[in-house]
């Protein structure tokens, strides 16, 4: 990508190490302008990635707010919460704040979120196989819970060794010298 493109993405992915990804994020009590303008710039970071879904806390914003686009449907949640979950489903998952790496985890293959709109409307979205993963997986970010924390013991030694050689690599992310999988 050139220098020119780059410059216009409002926001840069935070990578594992960064606190902003392990703390829990702050509820969505005011949805204005700012609120709107974070959502849009959380799509344009999002298909720049590209992905299928972005937390506010990936982009270092503290709020419960994600944007998923899943072929199926693309939209926003403002404070989601699982309210039903059903069945497991086995699936290699990635995570743009952990580029590059990607392990298979199990996860309910059904879910019912609530949140809001960006209008402030009550919302609720039920979904399956990888849509459900996708709002998992952004969920979890609002959680300050990352992929990581998924894994088994065998899966986060690996992780864990992966990671040393991207932070030594010239080219890999750079994640905090003191990292510390869960």
């Amino acid at each position: 990508m050139n220098a020119t493109l780059e410059a216009m993405v409002p926001y840069d992915i935070r990578v594992i190490g960064d606190p902003v990804l392990s703390t829990r994020a702050k509820e969505v009590t005011d949805i204005d302008g700012t609120v709107a303008a974070l959502v849009e710039d959380m799509f344009e970071v999002m298909y720049d990635a590209p992905g299928v879904g972005l937390a506010a806390p990936q982009v270092g914003v503290s709020r419960r707010i994600f944007v998923f686009d899943s072929d199926d449907r693309a939209g926003v949640l403002i404070n989601p919460e699982i309210v039903e979950s059903d069945g497991e489903w086995e699936f290699v998952e990635g995570c743009l704040s952990i580029p590059g790496l990607h392990w298979s985890v199990v996860r309910p293959r059904t879910v019912l979120l609530r949140g809001v709109d960006l209008d402030g409307n009550p919302v609720e979205l039920e979904a399956t196989d990888f849509e459900a993963r996708i709002f998992q997986h952004e969920l979890d970010h609002l959680d300050g819970v990352l992929l990581v924390e998924r894994l088994t013991d065998e899966q986060r030694r690996e992780a864990k060794r992966a990671l040393r050689e991207l932070a030594l690599s010239a080219s890999g992310p750079t994640p905090s010298a003191g990292l510390q999988l869960p």
